[in-house]
């Protein structure tokens, strides 16, 4: 159905501008019952969106600040791929201190979610040590000596408890800062999996020490370079994961 599916929201509902998103989806601001909304259309299953949007909506009942899923005017959730989502205002952090908020929120993201069950079809850090594929990770298309450098990277989290992680924190497009608040926005890459990986931020800002650092950033660069692979972004990062 596309975008007219945004009837369903109301006879109002309406595309204002295009807003920049992940290259999986559309991504736009909307007026809707004549308030400011953010629509994303995507190919996710509705199985993976019911994960997303039940999450957001707890998270918001929590007191955390994410975009809330805004219902169809017969209380659905998601449309045939597309979801509508309150707009948050804000800018993103600019220094040390913002940092630091940011990895407040993300730690209470964490400590909210312990025991979140995983979103359908992906795999956690620590499954792909015997795993070779979840949703945007196939770890056959990467060099088997790539593979093993990331393996050893991910092995260093075993035994660690899961929750769900943002998965995208240090993407400045994905953080609105106020004065009272911090808001965590688009939750593609969200997923349960080890806390570390959220926390490699600018300058440390999450006050790991030096052995958390280097197991967080070794393992988060592994991640980064299988979930993307083979890109230019890909490539980079996965040089930057030690040899075995």
């Amino acid at each position: 159905m596309g975008w007219e599916a945004l009837g369903q929201w109301g006879d109002d509902a309406a595309r204002v501008e295009p807003l920049t998103g992940g290259v999986a989806n559309d991504v736009w601001r909307l007026r809707v019952d004549g308030r400011p909304a953010v629509g994303r259309l995507g190919t996710g299953s509705d199985a993976d969106l019911a994960w997303e949007t039940e999450l957001l909506r707890f998270l918001d009942r929590q007191g955390l600040s994410v975009p809330v899923p805004m219902p169809t005017v017969d209380g659905r959730l998601f449309v045939d791929g597309l979801v509508v989502m309150t707009y948050v205002e804000g800018v993103p952090p600019e220094t040390h201190a913002d940092w630091q908020r940011v990895a407040e929120a993300l730690r209470e993201l964490h400590r909210l979610t312990r025991g979140w069950p995983q979103r359908p079809g992906w795999r956690s850090s620590t499954d792909l040590l015997h795993a070779e594929t979840g949703t945007k990770v196939d770890l056959n298309a990467m060099p088997a000596e790539g593979v093993a450098r990331c393996r050893a990277a991910w092995a260093r989290l075993t035994g660690r408890p899961t929750c769900v992680v943002h998965g995208d924190p240090n993407n400045l497009g994905n953080v609105r800062m106020t004065p009272d608040r911090v808001a965590l926005i688009d939750w593609d890459e969200a997923h349960v999996d080890v806390p570390d990986l959220d926390l490699v931020l600018p300058d440390n800002a999450a006050g790991l020490d030096d052995e958390a650092w280097d197991i967080a950033a070794q393992a988060s660069a592994a991640w980064e370079a299988a979930v993307c692979w083979d890109d230019e972004f890909s490539v980079k990062r996965l040089a930057e994961v030690r040899p075995v």
